[in-house]
This record gives structure tokens, C-alpha cells and sequence, in this order.
């Protein structure tokens, strides 16, 4: 006996490929800044990594990238296999662009209230995504 699966849909599998390359793009980053401590590549004449300052937040930013975004991948999975809704899709890249500006605050800036707004819309974007999943399997018992 075999079991045929459903098809999924795969209309969100582009925001979620598109965070996925997002968080590549943050190692590639922190192994550039990291580069001058570990290889001695690109330190000034002086000794001193011209990246210091900003390794931390490269690498907080990225430590962010595996805690609230989990929810995101795991709603869109769900939702790939029973259904999506233009709503998802936009709620999906919504989030996706929330975290790409929530990145560059973090990364290039200090201000926390700014991250912290911009991290609202990522919330509230994955929130809504729960919701959005919530009423299809609702609507399908």
C-alpha cells in the first residue's frame, strides 16, 4: 500500500529561500569581518581589525535570524501543505522584508528603538501567518 502525497504549494517557498539567502549573505559577512582576527586578513597598518565594532552586531543579527524566523519557516511549511492564500504571500514577504531591514538596523546602526519597531512588523507578520494557517485547517475539519 503506498500513500500518495499531496501536492504542495509552493508559493512560499520563494520568501522562505529568499530569508535562507539572507542569513547566507550574514555568515559571508561575519566571516569577512572575523577575517583580520582569525586570518590576519585586512588588519590596519597599525594591527587593529577595522571591523571591530561592527563584528557583534553581524553576529547577533545572524544569532536572530534562527529564533523568531523558525516560526516563519514552520507556519510556511504547514501552509504548503494545505494551502496558501495571497494573504500568506504577503504576509510571508512582508516578513522577509522586515528582516532584511531589521538586519541592516542591527548591523549598521545602534539605534534599538528603530530595531525594535522594525522587529514589530516581523511579529506581527508571523502572527498573522498563524492566523492565516489556523483558519485553513479550520476551514478544512
Amino acid at each position: 500500500m503506498t500513500l500518495a502525497a499531496a501536492p504542495l504549494d509552493t508559493a512560499l517557498l520563494l520568501p522562505m529561500t529568499a530569508h535562507v539567502a539572507l542569513t547566507a549573505l550574514l555568515y559571508v559577512l561575519l566571516t569577512v569581518a572575523r577575517a583580520p582576527a582569525i586570518w590576519d586578513i585586512g588588519r590596519r597598518a597599525d594591527g587593529r581589525n577595522p571591523w571591530t565594532t561592527v563584528e557583534p552586531r553581524i553576529s547577533a543579527n545572524l544569532s536572530n535570524q534562527f529564533e523568531w524566523p523558525l516560526f516563519f519557516h514552520i507556519a510556511c511549511v504547514l501552509l504548503m501543505m494545505f494551502g496558501t492564500s495571497t494573504l500568506a504571500i504577503t504576509l510571508a514577504w512582508l516578513f522577509v522584508g522586515g528582516r532584511l531591514l531589521h538586519s541592516a538596523v542591527q548591523v549598521l546602526t545602534t539605534n534599538v528603538r528603530l530595531r525594535g519597531l522594525v522587529f514589530t512588523v516581523n511579529f506581527l507578520s508571523v502572527l498573522g501567518l498563524w492566523g492565516v494557517l489556523l483558519d485553513t485547517v479550520s476551514g478544512r475539519a
